[in-house]
C-alpha cells in the first residue's frame, strides 16, 4: 500500500514537472516584458500630459488676470479649482488605462458589478456631498483662495478650494483640510470693510479734555498715512467695556486684513502721546 502511495506521489510529482517544462518560458518572458515596457510608456505619458496641462493652464491664467474684471482672490479660486478637476480626470483616465494594460475587464466589472456596484455608491455618498458642497460654496462665493475665514473652530486664510476638501492655513502654519461636507457656517473676514475697538482705561479723575485732545492730535498725525482707513476715527468717549470698566473708546474703519497693523499703531500712537502730556492712566 505504501508503495502505491509513494508511486501515486511520484506520478504527480512527474505531472508537475512536465507541465511547467512545456510552458513556453520565452513567450511568457517576452509578454511581461513588453506589458512593463507599456506601463512605463502610459505612465510617461500621463506625466507629460499632467505636467503640460498645468503650464498651459498656470499660463492661460497669468494672462487671463492681467485682463479680468474679477478680483485677484476669485481668479486665484478659478485657476486652483480648474487645476485640481484636471488632476483628477488625468488620475481616472491613468487608472483605466493601466487595468486596462493588465488585463483586467474594466469595462466588463463596471457594467456587471452588481452589490460591489451598490456598496460602492453606499460609500461614496460622502464624495457626493463634498462634491454638491464645494460646487454651491464657489457658485455663491461664499470663500475664495486668500480670504481669512472662520469655519467651526477653525480660523485662517483659504489656501486651496478643491471640489472635494478646503484646505485653511491658521496662523501659526497648521494647514487644515476641511471636507466641503462639513462647511456649514462660514465666517468670512475678508469681505467688508472692518471695524477696529480700541479702548483705552481710564478712571474718574482722567482730564477728558486733555485726553480728547492728545487724541484728535494723533488722528491728525496718523490720518494721512494710512490710506486703509475708510473713514475718519470716531471718538466715542468715556464709557464701560464688556468687563463693566471705565474706557475712553475710540472706532476705526479699516479694509479687511488691516486691523491688526491699525490697531498697534495708533494704539501705540495714543498711549506715547497721553504719557508725554502728563496724564496718568489705569494700567
Amino acid at each position: 500500500m505504501l508503495a502505491g502511495l509513494n508511486s501515486k506521489l511520484t506520478q504527480q510529482a512527474q505531472n508537475f514537472t512536465g507541465y511547467f517544462t512545456k510552458l513556453d518560458w520565452e513567450t511568457i518572458g517576452k509578454h511581461i516584458a513588453s506589458r512593463f515596457l507599456l506601463l512605463i510608456t502610459v505612465t510617461i505619458v500621463f506625466g507629460l500630459v499632467i505636467w503640460i496641462g498645468k503650464v498651459v493652464i498656470n499660463h492661460t491664467f497669468k494672462r487671463y488676470k492681467l485682463h479680468s474684471m474679477l478680483t485677484t482672490n476669485r481668479t486665484n479660486t478659478i485657476h486652483a479649482l480648474t487645476l485640481n478637476i484636471f488632476r483628477y480626470t488625468c488620475f481616472f483616465f491613468y487608472l483605466y488605462a493601466i487595468l486596462s494594460l493588465i488585463g483586467v475587464p474594466v469595462g466588463t466589472l463596471i457594467a456587471g458589478a452588481g452589490i460591489f456596484s451598490i456598496a460602492l455608491g453606499l460609500g461614496a455618498q460622502g464624495f457626493v456631498n463634498d462634491v454638491v458642497t464645494g460646487f454651491f460654496i464657489l457658485l455663491e462665493q461664499q470663500l475664495d483662495v486668500g480670504d481669512i475665514v472662520e469655519i467651526g473652530t477653525i480660523k485662517g486664510t483659504v489656501t486651496t478650494l478643491g471640489i472635494r476638501t478646503t484646505q485653511v492655513t491658521s496662523p501659526d502654519g497648521t494647514l487644515n483640510f476641511i471636507p466641503n461636507r462639513n462647511i456649514t457656517i462660514v465666517s468670512n473676514f475678508s469681505r467688508n470693510n472692518m471695524r477696529v475697538l480700541i479702548d483705552i482705561k481710564i478712571s474718574t479723575a482722567t482730564p477728558l479734555d486733555q485726553l480728547k485732545k492728545q487724541i484728535e492730535q494723533v488722528n491728525d498725525d496718523l490720518v494721512p498715512q494710512f490710506s486703509e482707513l475708510q473713514t475718519r476715527p470716531d471718538i466715542i468717549g468715556p464709557t464701560l467695556n464688556q468687563d463693566n470698566l471705565l474706557v475712553y473708546r475710540i472706532i476705526l474703519m479699516t479694509a479687511n486684513g488691516t486691523q491688526e497693523k491699525i490697531r498697534s499703531s495708533f494704539l501705540a500712537a495714543y498711549l506715547s502721546a497721553i504719557r508725554q502730556a502728563g496724564i496718568e492712566l489705569i494700567p
